[in-house]
């Protein structure tokens, strides 16, 4: 309540987002600040950080990007060569990140930059600095999916200039940083629910065709598995409640969560008999047609199964 927020529980909000998906509900472009650009601020930022954007926040009035990814740089994060030079006063950033979600209706990006030279430790020398969207040399492009959706950006950084005091934490220590914040990013519903309303729409369609007894089977398999997911990914937000940072939980929910929503288009399709159409009158059709086209991103937004797997290898002492 410091901040302005209700001071409420990560379970409690996890019921919210829940109820959110399953509506269908426009939440991308606030999404990143309310899920781990605020808690991200309350973790490691400055008092004078969280009196500035926690508020804006919480009143849907200032929304955050992620600046991770770059041309070159997707699943191995640490190889990023978008670099912020020491200057008078700040940092001057070059360089370019690209998949970056709602950059082009944010008002903010934290950005992952390459604060001092390579080393042989590749995680060291990273810093996460607040930069306004807005600022002069900054170019924001829009990337058209096959869905001819726009929500992904490119953006690309020429001499832009960033106070000290939007720099997140300690200095070259991004990296312990980033991986705190992604376990706020792969722990929720989110990372299972995205095609909730697919599976919804599906069971009420067979009902109304009182073809259920053949699809039961099917459609089980998909409920056991989202229980199970919702029972892991709860035990996750019980554990940040606890203010623990459950990074190869976290992982494996994601994992299994991408899963479950790439088998279920295919699955929906073959027991509706309904071909995808984005145009098509039929919801169902037009709600398959929207997970088929998204349905291979799932694996690689927030990590690829590879990176996850090999975060949780690490977490089992394997690798």
């Amino acid at each position: 309540t410091k901040y302005g927020g209700g001071g409420r529980s990560y379970l409690e909000r996890y019921v919210v987002i829940e109820e959110l998906l399953a509506a269908g509900a426009p939440v991308g472009a606030h999404w990143v600040a309310d899920r781990q650009s605020g808690p991200l601020l309350l973790r490691f930022g400055t008092e004078e950080q969280r009196q500035h954007f926690l508020p804006k926040i919480i009143r849907g009035e200032c929304f955050f990007a992620i600046g991770m990814s770059e041309p070159n740089s997707g699943s191995d994060l640490a190889s990023i060569k978008t670099r912020a030079e020491k200057v008078e006063g700040g940092w001057l950033v070059n360089g370019s990140k690209i998949w970056t979600s709602w950059a082009h209706v944010c008002h903010q990006m934290i950005t992952l930059c390459r604060t001092a030279p390579p080393s042989e430790d590749r995680h060291a020398g990273m810093s996460q600095l607040i930069i306004s969207l807005n600022h002069k040399g900054i170019t924001v492009r829009p990337i058209v999916t096959l869905a001819g959706e726009a929500h992904f950006n490119e953006i690309f950084f020429d001499n832009v200039f960033v106070p000290d005091n939007r720099l997140v934490g300690q200095v070259n220590e991004g990296w312990s940083q980033v991986v705190a914040e992604l376990a706020f990013e792969r722990s929720g519903p989110e990372r299972f629910l995205s095609s909730y309303q697919l599976l919804e729409a599906a069971i009420k369609t067979l009902r109304e065709a009182n073809i259920t007894q053949q699809a039961e089977p099917v459609i089980g398999q998909f409920v056991a598995r989202l229980m199970v997911l919702r029972q892991m990914s709860l035990s996750v937000a019980n554990q940040l409640q606890e203010g623990k940072l459950p990074v190869n939980e976290a992982s494996v929910v994601k994992d299994l969560g991408t899963s479950f929503e790439q088998d279920l288009p295919e699955a929906m399709r073959l027991i509706l008999a309904t071909e995808p159409r984005l145009t098509a009158n039929d919801g169902v059709a037009r709600l398959l047609s929207d997970s088929i086209l998204k349905a291979p991103s799932f694996s690689l937004r927030g990590g690829t199964r590879e990176i996850l797997r090999g975060i949780i290898a690490r977490g089992l002492g394997l690798r």
